[in-house]
C-alpha cells in the first residue's frame, strides 16, 4: 500500500453486507454510503447488545438482522433462479453463476416494467416477470448461437 492511496480496512460488518451484495443486489454493491451506513448501524446494534448482556451469539443475530434488513427484492437471486432452473441443460454447473451475471445487464429492461418490492414474490405478477425474464434469455441464446 503506497501513501497516495491508502486502502481502507473494511469492517466485519461491511465484509457481511459486501459479500451478500455482490450475490444477490449487484446494484447496490457499489454504493458506499449505504454499505456505510448500514454497517456502523449493524456495529452500534451489536455493541448495545453487548452491553445490555446478550451473548455474542445473540448480538450478532440481532446485528444482522438490521444488517440485512430492508433490502429490496433481488434481481440476481431471480435470475440464478431461471438460469438454474430453466437452463442447466444447456450451461454447465460451474458456468451458472457467470451467466446469470451476464445476463443482468441485459434483463434490466424487463425488470423495469415491473414494480419490484421486497414481498414480490408473492405478487401475481411474479410469474409474467419470470416468464418473460425465461424468454428474453432464450432469445439472447438463439440469437447468440446464430451469431457464433
Amino acid at each position: 500500500m503506497n501513501a497516495t492511496n491508502p486502502k481502507k480496512d473494511l469492517s466485519y460488518f461491511q465484509l457481511r453486507l459486501l459479500e451478500l451484495l455482490n450475490k444477490s443486489y449487484p446494484e447496490l454493491a457499489k454504493d458506499t454510503d449505504f454499505i456505510e451506513a448500514r454497517s456502523e448501524l449493524a456495529l452500534e446494534t451489536y455493541t448495545n447488545a453487548i452491553v445490555s448482556k446478550y451473548t455474542h451469539l445473540e448480538a450478532s443475530h440481532i446485528a444482522n438482522q438490521v444488517l440485512f434488513s430492508d433490502l429490496p427484492f433481488s434481481k440476481m437471486d431471480l435470475l440464478f433462479n431461471i438460469v438454474c432452473t430453466e437452463f442447466n441443460r444447456d450451461i454447465k454447473d460451474k458456468e451458472l453463476r457467470g451467466f446469470a451475471e451476464k445476463m443482468y445487464s441485459i434483463t434490466l429492461p424487463v425488470f423495469n416494467q415491473y414494480h419490484l418490492d421486497a414481498n414480490f414474490e408473492e405478487n401475481e405478477m411474479y410469474d409474467a416477470l419470470y416468464t418473460e425474464l425465461t424468454g428474453t434469455i432464450q432469445l439472447w441464446m438463439d440469437e447468440s448461437l446464430l451469431i457464433k
